[in-house]
């Protein structure tokens, strides 16, 4: 490609479609954006749509500092049957009537799995045990626990709860339910616990990430629009957006691209990873305030 159609350093927001792994989207990408420089902050199943962050060129630096940033979905949780993934996808391994599930249960099966809990990954989740995929171990048919990890569920709100009726027949309910969670968080895993603690099984139907961080659905555009004009967010305003911001001037732009350690005010400290622009308004560095000095995460300057 010549300098000239350069595809820009920065971020893509794509909304997923269902039935396309993250890996499937980054490839469909680097097509549409002619580099191989492309990669994602943080996966979404393949059954889920919604908001997928891509970063290209210099802006795949960012993508690891992104993805630990808060999510928010809209999804649809089944009651009455468990599968073998925790959702659509998977085989249905037990059907229980749920019909008579009351929605004070669920309110409280709910307000157990909110804020700071343990939570156990799906076991066909890409989680590494020993090195290698649980999913990879769960197709192979090992018998292997996943250790719980902490995750917080900042709000899991229910909207709907609607009667229906399972392709076997079974009564079963359909919660329609939106959550704010911390990165690593598993929807469908809270549909399997939520289930498991109403006594007739759960599992999630259907997923839609509408934010990750800063980054909502208003702002992404499908694979077909993206082919028709790539729309690239500026690693600057991409920064900008994510991060805490720190103007320094040009003799201390100069000391932090050459590698000095910086000295750093204290209202940086604690507050992670912290964008650095120069007198110009461009964007150098990402850094960390670790006792008092800069502490270089990635350099773009």
């Amino acid at each position: 490609m010549t300098e000239k159609h350069k595809t820009p350093d920065g971020l893509v927001i794509v909304d997923k479609p269902s039935g396309f792994t993250s890996h499937d989207v980054v490839a469909k990408m680097r097509g549409i954006a002619r580099t191989r420089r492309v990669g994602h902050a943080g996966t979404l199943d393949p059954m889920a749509t919604g908001v997928l962050v891509l970063g290209v060129e210099k802006a795949t630096k960012l993508l690891g500092h992104l993805a630990l940033t808060e999510k928010e979905y809209v999804g649809t949780v089944r009651l009455g049957q468990n599968t073998l993934t925790d959702d659509a996808e998977g085989e249905i391994t037990s059907s229980v009537d749920a019909s008579a599930i009351t929605r004070d249960a669920v309110d409280a099966g709910v307000a157990k799995l909110s804020g700071d809990i343990m939570q156990v990954p799906s076991k066909v989740s890409a989680i590494k045990i020993d090195g290698v995929r649980s999913y990879k171990r769960a197709r192979e048919g090992e018998e292997f626990e996943i250790p719980a990890r902490p995750v917080t569920i900042s709000s899991f709100t229910v909207y709907d709860v609607r009667d229906a009726v399972a392709e076997n027949g079974t009564p079963v309910k359909d919660l329609v339910v939106s959550v704010v969670c911390s990165s690593g968080t598993y929807i469908r895993a809270l549909a399997r616990d939520l289930g498991a603690d109403l006594g007739v099984g759960g599992h999630l139907t259907a997923l839609r990430r509408t934010r990750v961080g800063p980054y909502k659905l208003d702002a992404a555009r499908t694979l077909e629009q993206h082919q028709q004009e790539l729309t690239v967010m500026p690693i600057t305003d991409a920064a900008t957006a994510a991060f805490p911001r720190w103007n320094v001037d040009a003799k201390r732009a100069r000391l932090l691209l050459n590698g000095v350690r910086l000295e750093m005010p204290d209202e940086y400290e604690g507050r992670g990873a912290v964008a650095v622009f120069d007198p110009e308004g461009r964007f150098l560095a990402l850094v960390e305030a670790h006792r008092g000095k800069a502490k270089s995460l990635a350099i773009f300057g």
